[in-house]
């Protein structure tokens, strides 16, 4: 284990710093453990929010706006690419800089590319500042866990990490509900208006108590090439996922690209072993539990977000669902992770983090399981259960993949340490996505034309097979204007039937994935530089 000595920082002309494990009311709040905690809250809450909240609102932009349905799906592709490509940077700014600064001017970066959408009468700018939204979001999560790695003392850290956790869980979840209530009793504008408020608030919680820690041995010098290098790789890996459902998984496009992302990869390696302060010192990953904690956190955000894409368009398409009930529906996930988030925290404290990874992930897998058997019939009770369920399997794993990913770290990389949780959580969400979507569209284009014969409906020619296909994936049914009511009903029928079986097997390849990564939980252990962390060294 080691220990490392850090410099405690206020803001300029802020006064004398305050020890942040030792903080009380009586001797100020700057550097407070559990206000640095709320701060950071605040914060995050803006970026894990608009990963999901948008997804309500493209629809409105789009008639709005006059786009096209490529150019609303780069609304919520340029966020996330920029944000994958940059978190393992901006991490490395912080660790350079202090993760205070980067904070605050992630923050007030992210509140004013918000507000710059909101205003904005072009599609093109509307995907312009979503690139700026995704590269300042970059900037404020590592610094966010870099704080709290450095602010709160090892026997608290879970707890802090746990609370962080809740917040993630509970924006990502809750955001196509507000996104919904917003789009549907004010306008689309307001979805991104929202964050301008929030992000003052938290800059102004952020110049009052945030306090800056910087290790002592803190990278003084930048890898320029590596970065260039780590971005390309990560921007070829990233594109590649987001371009394959429409270029396909054989098409030679899909493949160069992948290809150039391993070459670029392989690149970074080497070059990381020859320059003197690396981006990532290679040397991370001789630590087992980290590197089991950074596959861990890939394996979690496949199996949950890849499987919850096709919930939303069942519940909507194939219930019938309007996106607030929608939403609704989905509360008791957001209910678990919510209570199970802070629990998980203190379990993991008492008896280490690869027993409540295992049972985690086995949760999960149960859950993913459970959700491959729903169809058409199935009521919001047995529903509820399996959401609850996959809420509960989330909790443990998003705090403790977190604190194995920090813990393992040394102060100095806490920054790149929490870019890479969070980059392996982006990759995460973003290969479940475009697998699972390729297993899904297997499943659909092998089925739909033996349902549709069964069905007694008039034969589809090769391309109108094709345009129903695509239609199916996400649970609508190709209906054409002046069908009448009987065979639109059975079309309805056969569409439904064949989402539902697509969306079944999906869900058993995530809850397989699930099942390997319980095996990957028990290669965890707790952060061997826990101790590292606020109270030892500061000077």
């Amino acid at each position: 284990m080691t220990s490392q000595t850090t410099i405690d920082k206020a803001g300029p002309g802020d006064g004398p710093p305050a020890a942040p494990s030792g903080a009380t009311p009586g001797k100020g709040l700057r550097g407070h453990p559990w206000f640095t905690l709320v701060t950071v809250a605040v914060g995050v809450m803006m970026v894990a929010l608009d990963g999901t909240i948008v997804a309500i609102a493209n629809p409105a932009i789009a008639s709005d706006l006059g786009a096209t349905f490529a150019e609303v799906q780069w609304i919520t592709n340029s966020y996330f690419l920029a944000l994958a490509v940059s978190l393992i940077t901006a991490g490395k700014l912080g660790d350079r800089f202090g993760h205070r600064q980067t904070f605050l001017i992630g923050v007030v970066g992210f509140a004013a590319a918000s507000g710059a959408i909101g205003l904005s009468d072009s599609i093109g700018l509307v995907i312009v500042f979503r690139v700026f939204q995704g590269l300042f979001g970059a900037l404020l999560m590592p610094a966010a866990l870099g704080l709290l790695r450095a602010t709160f003392p090892a026997e608290k850290l879970n707890m802090a990490i746990g609370i962080w956790g809740m917040v993630i869980g509970a924006s990502t979840a809750g955001g196509p509900i507000l996104g919904g209530v917003l789009v549907e009793h004010v306008n689309w504008q307001s979805v991104f208006f929202i964050n301008v408020p929030v992000g003052v608030l938290a800059v102004a919680l952020g110049a009052w108590i945030l306090l800056d820690h910087r290790a002592r041995n803190a990278p003084r010098s930048f890898d320029l090439l590596g970065i260039a290098l780590l971005s390309s790789a990560m921007f070829c890996l990233v594109w590649a996922l987001i371009k394959a459902p429409e270029w396909g998984w054989g098409d030679l496009r899909t493949w160069s690209f992948i290809v150039a992302s391993v070459v670029g990869f392989a690149l970074f390696a080497f070059w990381e072993t020859k320059v003197r302060e690396p981006l990532i010192p290679l040397a991370l990953f001789r630590s087992v539990p980290l590197s089991a904690g950074v596959v861990l956190m890939v394996l979690m955000a496949i199996a949950f977000m890849g499987g919850l894409f096709f919930v939303t368009f069942y519940l909507q398409n194939v219930h019938g669902l309007s996106p607030v009930d929608a939403g609704l529906h989905l509360l008791p996930l957001t209910g678990m992770m919510i209570v199970g988030s802070p629990l998980a925290g203190v379990m993991i404290t008492k008896v280490g983090p690869r027993i409540p990874l295992a049972f985690g992930m086995a949760c999960t897998a149960l859950a993913m399981y459970g959700m491959s058997t729903l169809d058409k019939g199935t009521g919001s009770a047995v529903m509820s259960l399996w959401f609850a369920l996959l809420g509960l399997g989330l909790a443990p794993v998003m705090v403790g993949a977190t604190e194995v990913i920090v813990g393992n770290a040394p102060l100095e990389l806490s920054g790149v340490a929490g870019g890479l949780q969070q980059a392996a959580m982006q990759v995460g969400g973003s290969l479940g996505t475009a697998v699972l979507g390729a297993v899904m569209a297997s499943k659909v284009s092998s089925d739909l034309e033996g349902n549709w014969a069964k069905a007694g409906l008039p034969p589809l020619d090769p391309e109108q097979a094709a345009a129903a296909s695509e239609t199916v994936q996400v649970g609508v049914a190709p209906v054409a204007e002046g069908t009448p009511p009987e065979i639109a009903a059975k079309i309805t029928d056969v569409a439904h039937d064949t989402f539902i079986s697509g969306m079944s097997l999906a869900s058993l390849v995530a809850a397989g994935v699930a099942v390997i990564a319980v095996f990957v939980a028990f290669l965890t252990k707790r952060g061997a530089n826990a101790e590292a962390g606020a109270g030892v060294g500061h000077i």
